[in-house]
């Protein structure tokens, strides 16, 4: 299963924007959840194509309801700034140079761990987001799904 590419415009020469197809989400979502299953914490996983629209997601049994936006907005977050989620955190304080980040973007920023891109060929395609345990577990279990991807794209 490897990520597709779609056609941005018509024509032969047209640029082509990369994104990442439902059975590489669905995979990646897969490897997310066995690791949330190995620390035992029910997660929200989102994998969201290159411009934060939802791909995929799926919430694990018991999985807090609030993790279903927190989940979709961190990988909304990680693709339209093409970076992770907990990168953030630190210029998001008071006096920081991206203070008041969060309140954009109609709340959609999301500032702490959770979220990655989903990097092919130096391309952002892609993202994935985990919420529902503390912030170094969504990171954790993120991780894993990036691992997944980037297995399946290499």
């Amino acid at each position: 299963m490897e990520a597709k590419s779609q056609p941005q415009a018509s024509g032969a020469d047209a640029p082509t924007i990369g994104t990442v197809s439902l059975d590489v989400a669905k995979d990646v979502i897969e490897a997310a959840e066995r690791r949330a299953t190995a620390i035992d914490t029910p997660m929200v996983i989102t994998v969201a194509n290159s411009e934060g629209n939802l791909v995929a997601q799926h919430r694990m049994d018991d999985a807090w309801l609030a993790s279903v936006d927190i989940s979709r907005n961190k990988a909304y977050t990680a693709a339209a700034l093409d970076m992770p989620t907990h990168e953030l955190a630190d210029p998001t304080q008071p006096g920081g140079s991206l203070y008041g980040l969060q309140n954009t973007d109609q709340g959609r920023m999301v500032v702490f761990g959770g979220g990655y891109p989903l990097i092919r060929d130096g391309e952002v395609v892609g993202a994935i987001g985990v919420s529902g345990g503390a912030v170094d577990q969504d990171m954790d279990v993120a991780e894993a799904g990036v691992s997944r991807f980037n297995e399946l794209t290499s």
